[in-house]
C-alpha cells in the first residue's frame, strides 16, 4: 500500500496565533492599540511605583510588584484584546443576512442553546427571526430593521405562547435601527434577562421547540458563520 507523502499541515504555535488576532483587530480597529497599551503599561507603572513607595528600598519586594504589575497588565491585555478581536470581527458581516445565525453559532455562552438556522425568514428581503433559549426562558432575535420584523417577531412569539404558555418570552431586535442591539452585544444582553427556569427546564424547553420545528429553513446567504470567529489561541 503506498504511502501517504503530502507534508503535515503544522498548525501557527500560540504566539503566531496571537500576533496573527492581534494584526487582524489593529487592522479593523484603529483605536484597540491605544486600550492594549493602556492596560499592558498602566498596570505595570503602578507595580512600580507601589514598589517604590511600599518597599523601603527592599529589592525583593520592589521586583514582586512589578513582575504582578506585569502579570495583572498581560492579563488585561489579553481579556480586552479577545473583545476587541471579537468586536472587530463581527463588524465584518454586520448588517449581511445570517449574522446573528454566526454569534448563536460561535460565540454563544454556556448555559443557552441556539441554532444558526432562523426560524423564520422573509425570502424577499432576507430577515430573519432567531431563537436562543436559556434560563431566562425564550429570546426571539430579529434581524432586520424593526419595521420590517416586527410582523414576523410577534407571529413566532405567539406561535411558543401557545406551546410553552408558562415560558418568559423575550426579544432582542438586531439592525440598522438606532435602538437596535449590535452583534457584538448580544451575549451581553441574553445576560440581562432574569433567570427563571432550572438547567433540566432550558434542555426540555429546547428540545419541545426544537421538535414542534417541522421545516427546516435555510440560512440567509450572504456569509460563511465558520469563518466569523478570530483563530482561536491553543
Amino acid at each position: 500500500m503506498a504511502r501517504d507523502t503530502r507534508p503535515t499541515v503544522k498548525e501557527p504555535g500560540r504566539f503566531k496565533q496571537l500576533w496573527q488576532v492581534l494584526q487582524m483587530t489593529r487592522r479593523l480597529d484603529k483605536a484597540a492599540i491605544w486600550y492594549l497599551l493602556a492596560a499592558l503599561v498602566l498596570p505595570l507603572v503602578a507595580g512600580i511605583v507601589l514598589g517604590i513607595v511600599l518597599s523601603d528600598g527592599n529589592g525583593l519586594s520592589i521586583a514582586l510588584w512589578v513582575i504582578s504589575g506585569l502579570l495583572l497588565g498581560i492579563l488585561l491585555f489579553l481579556i480586552i484584546l479577545g473583545r476587541r478581536a471579537e468586536r472587530a470581527a463581527y463588524s465584518q458581516i454586520d448588517g449581511q443576512p445570517g449574522a446573528v445565525g454566526a454569534v448563536l453559532r460561535s460565540s454563544l455562552r454556556r448555559g443557552w442553546r441556539g441554532s444558526e438556522t432562523p426560524v423564520a425568514v422573509n425570502p424577499r428581503t432576507q430577515d430573519a427571526v432567531y431563537r436562543a433559549v436559556g434560563r431566562p426562558g425564550v429570546v426571539l432575535i430579529a434581524e432586520g430593521p424593526k419595521t420590517r420584523t416586527a410582523r414576523m417577531l410577534e407571529d413566532e412569539r405567539r406561535k411558543i405562547a401557545r406551546v410553552l404558555p408558562n415560558v418568559p418570552i423575550e426579544s432582542l431586535q438586531v439592525g440598522p435601527d438606532k435602538e437596535s442591539v449590535k452583534l457584538h452585544q448580544i451575549n451581553r444582553r441574553l445576560g440581562k434577562f432574569k433567570s427563571t427556569l432550572t438547567r433540566a427546564e432550558v434542555v426540555a424547553v429546547s428540545n419541545r421547540l426544537s421538535s414542534l420545528s417541522a421545516n427546516k429553513l435555510p440560512i440567509p446567504k450572504g456569509i460563511d458563520p465558520t469563518k466569523v470567529r478570530p483563530q482561536r489561541m491553543r
